[in-house]
């Protein structure tokens, strides 16, 4: 299991070698920092937790935490699967991954898949039309300023609106996940990853990655 934090850059194109236009995005991936590593016996759970990016001012608990590895603006925790854990002499499991390790481009190769985690477009608060897609009313026959209203909210009988039912909101901010990205070129002097095709979020939001 591959995994790294990075940061969404842009959206670009890349030409292969028949000359076929390759749509890609961007982005610059680590180099994270391990901050702690997890285990079944005191944890309950098998983990890694890095730390990426720059952060000018930490609370007092988070800068012990670090313990001087570095200013980290993000921390996130990944899973570690039993296969990269190795059972040392005392019985206990132990992750081969060790606090202070930096973790690099360096650990995906042309042609990796990805999963890529990220927070999609805030759109704030918006109604049926551009939310959920709705049709809206006529124009015509006597129709005024109900053009794009959702209509009926709820039955006459049980006299409430159904839980999930699609109404007016916020729309966007979601943790969206999008999976079998392919690795299309890697920058390991800049620390640049390219992928195939679009990942959630805004230029400069942060991104998990993961690679089997």
């Amino acid at each position: 299991m591959k995994f790294i934090l990075g940061k969404k850059l842009k959206m670009s194109q890349i030409f292969d070698k028949q000359g076929n236009v390759i749509p890609v995005t961007e982005i610059q991936a680590g180099p994270a920092v391990v901050v702690q590593v997890k285990n079944e016996k005191k944890d309950g759970y098998q983990a890694v937790q890095i730390g990426y990016g720059e952060k000018k001012k930490l609370t007092k608990a988070l800068r012990g935490h670090m313990d001087k590895l570095g200013n980290f603006r993000w921390l996130r925790e990944f899973k570690v699967p039993a296969r990269l854990a190795s059972q040392s002499e005392a019985g206990r499991q132990s992750s081969k991954f060790k606090v202070g390790d930096k973790i690099t481009v360096d650990v995906f190769k042309l042609g990796d898949k990805a999963q890529i985690t990220g927070i999609s477009k805030g759109k704030g608060f918006q109604g049926v039309v551009k939310r959920w897609g709705f049709r809206g009313k006529s124009a015509t026959h006597g129709t005024k300023h109900a053009a794009r209203t959702p209509g009926s909210i709820g039955t006459t009988g049980m006299r409430k609106v159904l839980k999930g039912k699609k109404m007016p909101g916020r729309m966007g901010r979601d943790t969206i996940t999008v999976k079998n990205l392919k690795i299309v070129e890697i920058d390991k002097e800049n620390n640049i990853l390219k992928v195939r095709g679009a990942v959630p979020g805004i230029p400069g939001g942060l991104l998990k990655i993961i690679s089997d």
